[in-house]
């Protein structure tokens, strides 16, 4: 007898399921053009109102602020000739006749002076020796002028200085001096910078910032003086 063998059997691999193919460019574009067709009204809608809001914003510039402006400028003249001559409290409060800052900032709000003004009261507040007010004041300032602005900084770290907070004046005085790069400002300013940090025991830091002004800045009053604050933190950290 022959032995009889049993059927072979074949495994049979199970079938994947064939991926989608993505859609073409043009399966896409039609279904775009099927949703803006859908929606056409909110998009009318949506598009008008941006349209609205831009004339809106244009017209209330040109026709409200614009002259709003001009009459804060020409009010806020005298303000600005009493703080050039050094009468903080007239050039604050005004004198019954003409505004001061603060009144400039009161009834010219969302103006180009009204914003310059927050400025000057900042300055005059930080001479008068009302560090907090001062802060909110220059806080609110938003400088277009970078040298403006970096005066600003600087006088917002002076006021931290005063306040005893000498990290947050260290921050600003450095914001100052790179804001607007040049000789006449930033050795100043790192120079203030440089000074509270030896203040606070960062000698190291303050090195590196008077030796940035003899290198960057020779020219300068400061850099020109640098030498004997380089020398006096390198004498301090040997006798360590």
């Amino acid at each position: 007898m022959t032995e009889e063998k049993a059927p072979e059997t074949t495994a049979q691999k199970p079938q994947t399921a064939a991926s989608p193919s993505p859609p073409s460019l043009e399966e896409r574009l039609s279904d775009f053009e099927a949703w803006v067709h859908d929606n056409r009204k909110l998009l009318i809608y949506a598009v008008g109102g941006v349209l609205g809001l831009i004339v809106l914003f244009l017209a209330v510039s040109r026709f409200y602020l614009a002259p709003r402006n001009e009459e804060a400028n020409n009010q806020m003249f005298m303000a600005q000739q009493w703080f050039g001559q050094d009468s903080l409290r007239l050039a604050l409060e005004g004198d019954g006749n003409y505004p001061g800052f603060r009144q400039i900032i009161s009834d010219y709000r969302w103006t180009d002076a009204a914003n310059l003004a927050h400025y000057y009261a900042g300055i005059c507040l930080l001479r008068m020796g009302s560090f907090e007010e001062a802060l909110d004041h220059l806080k609110a300032f938003k400088g277009r002028d970078k040298l403006v602005t970096a005066m600003a900084y600087a006088a917002m770290g002076d006021a931290y200085s005063e306040l005893g907070q000498m990290e947050k004046a260290v921050s600003y005085y450095k914001k100052a001096a790179y804001h607007e790069e040049n000789e006449l400002i930033s050795p100043v300013y790192l120079k203030r910078a440089g000074l509270l940090l030896e203040r606070l025991n960062r000698a190291q830091e303050a090195l590196q910032l008077y030796q940035e002004i003899k290198t960057r800045f020779p020219n300068s009053v400061e850099g020109r003086e640098m030498d004997k604050y380089i020398g006096r933190v390198e004498s301090a950290a040997v006798r360590r």
